[in-house]
């Protein structure tokens, strides 16, 4: 069992920058793929950007260019850089855990293991 945990959410100004962070229990082949997702309420849980064991990442178009994803392995740590954000990135930022096939796309049922989440606020 793979356990998430999400910080780093805050208020910013339109044009400001966050970096979110998620600290996993463990790394295992359940974390093969690591993603963050976004949602608003009313509306479905989108992909943002995703990254595999071996390094390789995918960024959702929304947010290509300004959003960075990244890991530290040794310190089981999931990072995403966020730029130059807009009000339209305000949402509740999940960290996904999956088996590497969850890295196929953007359908969140692949993933196995969620975070409870941080809000990030854009004005």
């Amino acid at each position: 069992h793979v356990q998430l945990v999400e910080s780093g959410g805050d208020s910013v100004q339109a044009g400001g920058s966050l970096r979110l962070q998620c600290v996993a229990s463990v790394y295992t082949v359940d974390t093969d793929c690591m993603a963050w997702y976004r949602q608003t309420p009313g509306d479905t849980r989108r992909g943002v950007a995703s990254i595999e064991t071996d390094g390789s990442t995918r960024i959702a178009d929304s947010v290509k260019g300004r959003f960075t994803i990244s890991q530290d392995k040794y310190e089981n740590t999931l990072y995403l850089l966020m730029n130059s954000l807009h009000p339209d990135d305000t949402a509740m930022y999940y960290c996904a855990a999956g088996p590497r096939a969850a890295c196929g796309g953007w359908w969140d049922g692949g993933f196995e293991y969620w975070g409870q989440g941080t809000q990030v606020t854009v004005s």
